[in-house]
């Protein structure tokens, strides 16, 4: 199920800044890598389900996605609003006896990805341009390209945990933490929007 096509395409997707990745260099600052494995794992996991159920049924999919598409945009949006505020207040990073706070767990990391409008683009158009023809009424083939997508998946976006683990040092003051949470906060808050109006039609062509 790996070739060059899917590979590349996934993994420029996976790697390159959006939600998933913004929330996963901030926990990486804020509760370092081993804590935020199960977020990265939870990311990769709900990807495999969303792309093999999508691939499944793609033309159940596609047909019934136009009413709901909006709202679904619209629901993950604000969901990503209030995750914005969220790592825009966050606190220092924890110390080896700090209990107070945790990051996003296995099974939340997963669902998420069904309010992730960045997900739902790059999900779709795997099942579209990747499925193979034949796969209809197959399902294991719909499984295999979700299982391989998680495998492409999981490296890229382990990065960004792993690099925010990295600054956990040089952010070690209140004032720097507050400076960076706030601009990933902030941009966390601009990716919303932006995929907001992209989805809406508001944004200017």
């Amino acid at each position: 199920m790996f070739d060059a096509a899917l590979v590349s395409y996934v993994a420029i997707m996976s790697i390159t800044p959006g939600p998933n990745n913004l929330m996963l260099a901030a926990s990486g600052v804020n509760f370092g890598f081993r804590r935020s494995l199960p977020h990265v794992m939870g990311i990769s996991a709900g990807h495999a389900v969303q792309v093999a159920l999508t691939a499944a049924l793609l033309a159940y999919v596609l047909a019934g996605l136009g009413p709901v598409r909006l709202w679904l945009a619209v629901a993950g949006c604000l969901y990503l609003l209030w995750l914005s505020w969220q790592i825009a207040r966050a606190g220092q990073p924890a110390s080896a006896g700090r209990t107070h706070g945790r990051p996003m767990g296995f099974l939340a990391a997963a669902l998420f990805q069904w309010l992730n409008p960045k997900a739902w683009v790059m999900v779709i158009n795997v099942a579209l341009l990747f499925m193979p023809k034949a796969g209809a009424g197959h399902p294991g083939l719909a499984v295999a390209l979700g299982i391989s997508c998680a495998l492409i998946n999981l490296p890229c976006i382990a990065v960004w945990a792993l690099a925010g683990d990295r600054l956990r040092r040089r952010l070690a003051t209140p004032q720097a933490l507050w400076v960076f949470n706030g601009l990933m906060g902030g941009l966390m808050a601009a990716t919303a929007l932006w995929l907001l109006f992209e989805e809406t039609g508001l944004w200017p062509r």
